[in-house]
């Protein structure tokens, strides 16, 4: 995090400052830095590479990891920024620089305390949050924090504890009126692009749901990634308000405002390192909704053997969980338990999911039912949830929406006032991957599904991805496509073949008897 400094006089030594170069080095939100390894700052502070170096302009502070370099990619009286670092120290090429030893983490020792076995409470897990998201924490750092709790999971008390902090370090979110809904989907499902179609049936109906979305992080989309390709999402929070003020809703990323900032952070590290703990789910999705101002969620928790949740005793003690700690802020919460066994819908990517949804608001004939059924079911949930629906009469209430109309008109009124309703683009390369016999799909593999998508260059390529042409059970011939991979380069069509080619038990097709 970039923190402001009250006005000092402009370093007049040169000795220990440099000229700021930028690289245009991606390194998602890690502030890194690179100087010569025989740069006098270094040499004179004593700088080695991995080194947590303190970096100032002349009224901005990060701290990021110092990378060494022996070539002149940098000049000896530079020192290189990578997309992160420039933008949080807000500088311009040639600006002067001083660099120095990071002072000390005092929370890096309730850190180990709690590898050691040790419970943390409210004030321990602050002062870690905090540094977490004042960006004095290494990617070591955060991976033997998120260990840590994986390896001795978070029990209730500091469920409870991290999910207050994680909210209360970022912003917070007000709306008039004491009721705003919302949903939310634990993931590991491809397609399944449901928030678009609840946000505008919950909308039309006079709730108020003002949905700040992600993009993916390892998923051939976020909610964001194709809502994008509908309209714009990349809104401040006064133009959020507007929107909101006017259609009772919106679908926007959710990176313009900060809402429990450590999360990303901590998603990030989790997917690195393929773990995903119970205590720090619980609190990534509950600080969200609380920072966001929500009182009434739904929550989709989709059950699969190639899906986040594995089984069913899994998402039955995961859902009291969630109920209880969402409990201790007053926040109102409904789990819906829903088939994670193949993908939602037919797209995968965020053009062809678009379309999807497109298909169902516009009740096309053809529309993936799967997807329609399931935004209802959680539509249906939010609007019993939201006090005026009997119980049960949810769902239905929210297919005559969909059918007569409403929802459409008012996706579309949302989609203007973001800023103006988009086409989906349309890959320049399609190619089917077909079935190689007769019978009936039996299994289908998400993981390696969403993993063919990405190679074919979604969601960085909006009209990349994969569109589905068979489900589970239905009977197929060989030779019939199983599904198209789309692709706006050749390049990237051949890459994602060759992973098909390579994993051919993306699906299951049982013989026939």
């Amino acid at each position: 995090m970039t923190r402001s400094l009250a006005a000092t006089p402009t370093t007049t030594a040169t000795d220990h400052s440099l000229q700021a170069r930028r690289l245009g080095v991606h390194t998602q939100d890690q502030a890194i830095v690179f100087m010569r390894t025989d740069c006098h700052v270094c040499r004179s502070e004593g700088l080695s590479a991995r080194s947590q170096v303190s970096v100032r302009s002349d009224d901005q502070e990060i701290v990021a990891t110092l990378y060494q370099i022996s070539t002149d990619v940098v000049q000896l009286n530079e020192v290189g920024l990578s997309e992160a670092a420039w933008h949080r120290l807000q500088v311009t090429d040639g600006d002067r620089l001083t660099v120095r030893h990071a002072d000390p983490v005092e929370s890096l020792a309730e850190m180990r305390r709690r590898i050691y076995g040790h419970r943390l409470d409210d004030g321990s897990l602050r002062s870690i949050v905090s540094d977490i998201v004042a960006g004095r924490y290494s990617d070591v750092h955060l991976s033997a924090f998120v260990t840590a709790c994986a390896a001795l999971p978070l029990d209730h008390n500091e469920t409870i504890a991290l999910t207050r902090v994680m909210f209360e370090v970022g912003e917070r979110l007000s709306w008039p009126g004491s009721l705003i809904v919302d949903k939310h989907s634990v993931g590991g499902l491809p397609g399944n692009r449901t928030t678009p179609i609840v946000v505008a049936i919950v909308a039309a109906h006079g709730l108020t749901m003002p949905k700040t979305s992600s993009r993916a992080i390892t998923s051939p989309a976020g909610t964001a990634d194709a809502m994008e390709t509908l309209a714009p999402v990349d809104l401040d929070l006064a133009a959020i308000r507007r929107v909101v003020e006017r259609e009772s809703g919106c679908i926007v990323w959710g990176g313009s405002v900060r809402l429990s900032p450590a999360d990303d952070v901590l998603i990030r590290v989790e997917r690195a390192l393929d773990l995903d703990s119970e205590g720090q789910l619980i609190a990534s999705v509950l600080s969200k909704k609380i920072a966001a101002g929500s009182t009434h969620v739904v929550l989709d928790l989709p059950v699969g053997p190639t899906a986040k949740i594995r089984s069913a005793d899994t998402a039955a003690t995961l859902s009291q969980r969630l109920v209880d700690v969402a409990g201790a802020f007053g926040l109102q919460v409904r789990v819906v338990q829903s088939d994670g066994s193949q993908p939602v819908g037919q797209g995968i990517g965020p053009a062809l999911e678009a379309r999807d949804v497109l298909a169902v608001l516009q009740d096309c004939p053809g529309a993936p039912a799967d997807l329609r059924d399931r935004a209802c079911t959680l539509a249906g949930a939010l609007l019993e949830l939201g006090g005026d629906v009997l119980s049960g009469t949810g769902r239905s209430l929210a297919g005559q929406i969909l059918a007569d109309g409403r929802a459409w008109r008012k996706f579309q009124n949302i989609c203007e006032a973001q800023g103006g309703m988009r086409i989906p683009a349309e890959a320049a390369h399609q190619h089917p991957l077909l079935v190689a016999r007769s019978g009936r799909i039996v299994r289908i593999d998400n993981r390696k599904l969403a993993k063919l998508a990405k190679l074919a260059g979604a969601p960085d390529s909006k009209a990349a991805g994969v569109h589905m042409e068979c489900k589970l059970g239905h009977q197929v011939q060989a030779g019939q496509p199983f599904c198209v991979v789309h692709a706006e380069t050749r390049g990237e069509l051949e890459y994602a073949l060759d992973y098909a080619a390579a994993h051919l038990d993306i699906f299951e097709v049982s013989a026939d008897e």
